[in-house]
């Protein structure tokens, strides 16, 4: 299997200081040096691999630790996830002080658990992941600053914003924010963004003449991009090509001898701005039957998204086919394993995901549904197709033809930017 190696860029140290002399502590020393790193998530896996995946491209992945924005969960809480969570966390403390005694405790009762297991197929070298807490990521970044150095802060998510907001306000010559996602706006309350270029669609004329007038305000974004953002085609993510490269010898033993072509179908769920229903399982069903002609094997997995009536519907149509293999969710997740096997990739047109990670492999990806997806996600899926790297899954194709298209290099691209970025400062990675 071919890969490209990540080569990330490497900035001499000091910069404009060391030129002149200056003293180490000022040139991008022991106190200029990042070495490690701080990850605030949401409890989203799309989410919190991007941020893991940048980590990763920076030389970090053994040096970071990890911290969980947490909502109070059960009850009306499922309803009160509109509200900043700041405010939806006093909102839980009052309703259960006011019914903790009462018999409809049980509607309004919330958890928040003070840590989390991490699951086992989560590689983040870590036996725990903490609840998000400013104040006590700020006291161990500078408790911690003349041994460990400056830290790196990535957060993803909109409940992360005030998180990483917060911490750079409090430690901003320690740390150095990114956050990633678009925040909607002060985008210079953080040292670096990183978000979709689809994000910026509210500003085009095609994105204005789609939505009304009087809301333009509230779309994301409002301005065009300053010098602290940089734009990426898709999501980040860790499917680099030292973790493809693992995972074919992992992988080794139940894929490399699957018949050729090996073709994996992922399938998602319907989102907001790519909605759909079981009628698009029909439509993969009977493309996918005259699809198998021409296939050697077909694995198939779903995502935590996947509705069990498209689940179900795939399982009565290929659990017997001799070709067809149907992950059933338990043991090893294959997914990085199917990247690195696979001939070519079947996947649905909601998750931004795993189409960024499968372009980012340089095989033949076709997308089921993008007819469904509609604003920002129409204009992501636009670029894929003008870049070459995506067609549309029609069944008549013929699954043993190899085409191949640049690579997404997302994650690699912003690594080296902020490398620059860090430089400018006199400050360096590693």
């Amino acid at each position: 299997m071919a890969t490209r190696p990540i080569r990330l860029q490497v900035e001499p140290m000091g910069g404009v200081a060391a030129a002149a002399g200056a003293p180490e502590i000022f040139a991008g020393g022991a106190r200029g040096a990042v070495r490690r790193a701080v990850v605030i998530g949401n409890g989203c896996a799309g989410a919190e691999n991007q941020c893991l995946g940048l980590v990763r491209a920076l030389g970090l992945a053994d040096r970071f630790m990890i911290y969980r924005v947490i909502r109070p969960t059960g009850g009306i809480n499922k309803w009160l996830h509109f509200l900043p969570i700041s405010m939806h966390k006093l909102v839980d403390r009052v309703l259960r002080q006011m019914f903790s005694n009462d018999r409809f405790a049980t509607l309004f009762q919330g958890k928040s658990l003070a840590q989390y297991t991490v699951c086992n197929d989560q590689a983040f070298g870590l036996s725990s992941i903490l609840e998000a807490d400013t104040k006590k990521i700020v006291s161990m970044v500078n408790d911690t600053f003349e041994k460990e150095g400056l830290a790196l802060v990535v957060a993803c998510g909109r409940d992360t914003i005030s998180y990483a907001n917060s911490i750079r306000c409090l430690a901003p010559d320690n740390v150095f924010v990114i956050q990633i996602q678009h925040p909607r706006f002060r985008l210079d309350r953080f040292d670096f963004v990183v978000t979709p270029r689809h994000d910026y669609y509210a500003l085009t004329a095609r994105g204005k003449q789609e939505f009304p007038y009087l809301l333009w305000r509230w779309i994301t974004p409002r301005k065009p991009p300053g010098p602290n953002v940089v734009l990426t085609v898709g999501a980040l993510h860790q499917a680099d090509s030292a973790a493809l490269r693992i995972a074919a010898s992992e992988w080794h033993d139940e894929l490399a001898n699957s018949p050729k072509p090996l073709v994996v179908v992922n399938i998602g769920g319907p989102t907001r701005n790519c909605n759909y229903d079981v009628g698009l399982a029909k439509q993969l069903v009977n493309s996918l039957h005259n699809a198998l002609k021409t296939c050697g094997s077909v694995r198939v997995s779903f995502s935590r998204r996947t509705p069990h009536k498209v689940s179900d519907l795939i399982l009565k149509e290929f659990s017997t086919h001799p070709k067809v293999y149907i992950w059933n969710g338990e043991g090893s997740n294959p997914h990085l394993g199917h990247l690195a096997w696979a001939d070519a990739f079947i996947i649905t047109a909601d998750s931004i995901s795993m189409l960024s990670e499968a372009c980012s492999t340089g095989k033949p990806v076709y997308v089921v549904g993008t007819e469904h997806c509609r604003w920002k996600f129409s204009d992501f899926h636009n670029t894929l197709h003008e870049r070459g790297a995506v067609r549309p899954f029609t069944g008549l194709e013929d699954m043993s033809e190899n085409w191949s298209y640049p690579p997404l290099n997302d994650v690699i691209d912003v690594a080296a930017r902020v490398r620059e970025v860090l430089a400018e400062r006199g400050w360096t990675v590693g």
